[in-house]
């Protein structure tokens, strides 16, 4: 098949050329004819060496690379890519009778750029981040439906606040193949309601599993602040681990209402739990001291783009900040940014500023990331996005 060919200025294949999956539009020589966003089109460098195909769209990062070489984009090239990224999930021992949520694809992770995809037992949850991704869903979901094993019968498509607005798609969020069957999913032995329909990202935060797991090993004996809850699996999990009191807030009424939801599906009537629909700030201004010995801190993206890192990197710290003032003696702070635009070094530089203006002595225990089902691509580092630590707070 015949693609348009974008040629690069000369000097700007060299990121192509380590593999890096990103074109940027001040790289590009020129543009040919009649291109439109989401279109499959062919990249070359400034003497017209053909380099890879990619997907097209307007704005910074205006080509995403599918293919280097003369692999072409097709039915099968989907179908292969999903396989591989399913064969690694099944390697890592995410699909048990314990645990049948997991995320299938992570983008550029699994060579995909633009593309996620989220399974809740037998739906999938299917998100476009780029024009080229939205075109090629319905080929996508096909393709899920096919993979041996993965026991995927409905695949709902959610992109309406991916996607750039500036394309004028008008997604529409609805099921490409399949129906609502139930919305609860199975995670580590626990259960949970999922909102794919109208939660946020997906409907549920995959990529904490390991670290709330982790949390779990703390919880013994401990009074918890889950702040940020969402729809509670942190405090499900301190809960399993024999946590003394939990307490969930979030400033969404909807997700305190889904968290108490998951709570009572796992522990029917337990009142070790209370939940507060509040901000957070406000929340932690008047909570008292030495009530919590152990807190968790998951805030949203503070930064999304890197125009905002700045207030970003103060909000880190004046959270923080405010939890070792609040936590007792003894306690453990978990505390996490996804921000991409946040580096690991940035994050912990606010943390570090934070711990010292409270002046008390603290210690890492841990340094967190993201699960493997969240990969990150050797070629693309902007991949890694969470960043946490486990604290020891004296």
């Amino acid at each position: 098949m015949d693609y348009k060919t974008i040629r690069l200025k000369k000097g700007k294949e060299e990121s192509l050329g380590r593999f890096h999956p990103w074109v940027f539009s001040g790289a590009i020589a020129d543009l040919p004819d009649g291109i439109e966003e989401g279109d499959i089109v062919a990249v070359s460098d400034h003497s017209g060496h053909h380099i890879g195909l990619g997907h097209y769209q307007i704005g910074s990062i205006a080509v995403r690379m599918l293919t280097f070489g003369d692999e072409p984009v097709d039915d099968t090239f989907y179908t292969s890519r999903l396989k591989a990224a399913f064969r690694l999930r099944q390697a890592l021992g995410l699909l048990r009778p314990d645990n049948n949520a997991y995320r299938l694809v992570h983008g550029e992770g699994d060579f995909l750029p633009g593309l996620v995809v989220d399974v809740y037992g037998t739906t999938a949850v299917l998100q476009a981040h780029s024009p080229g991704m939205h075109f090629s869903r319905d080929v996508i979901a096909r393709a899920l439906t096919g993979i041996d094993g993965a026991g995927i019968e409905n695949v709902y498509y959610k992109s309406e606040t991916t996607l750039p607005y500036k394309a004028r798609l008008d997604p529409q969020n609805d099921y490409i193949i399949g129906s609502y069957s139930t919305d609860v999913a199975k995670e580590n032995g626990l259960k949970f309601h999922v909102d794919w329909l109208k939660g946020q990202k997906t409907g549920f935060f995959v990529d904490q599993r390991d670290n709330r797991m982790l949390l779990q090993q703390y919880a013994s004996g401990r009074s918890v602040l889950n702040m940020f809850c969402y729809t509670g699996g942190f405090s499900v999990y301190a809960m399993r681990g024999d946590a003394l009191k939990v307490h969930s807030v979030d400033s969404s009424a909807k997700a305190i209402t889904l968290t108490r939801a998951n709570v009572e599906l796992n522990f029917p009537g337990d009142q070790r739990h209370e939940a507060f629909a509040e901000d957070a700030f406000k929340y932690l201004s008047a909570a008292k001291k030495d009530i919590y010995d152990l807190i968790i801190l998951d805030p949203p993206a503070f930064a999304k783009h890197r125009s905002a890192l700045r207030n970003a990197l103060i909000g880190y710290r004046r959270l923080n900040a405010r939890a070792f003032e609040l936590i007792a003696p003894g306690g453990i702070l978990f505390t996490f940014s996804c921000s991409q635009a946040v580096s690991r070094e940035q994050f912990r530089l606010a943390v570090f500023s934070a711990a010292a203006q409270s002046g008390r002595r603290v210690r890492i225990l841990h340094q967190l990331t993201q699960p493997a089902d969240h990969p990150i691509n050797i070629y693309h580092p902007e991949g890694e996005y969470l960043k946490g630590l486990i604290l020891y707070v004296e």
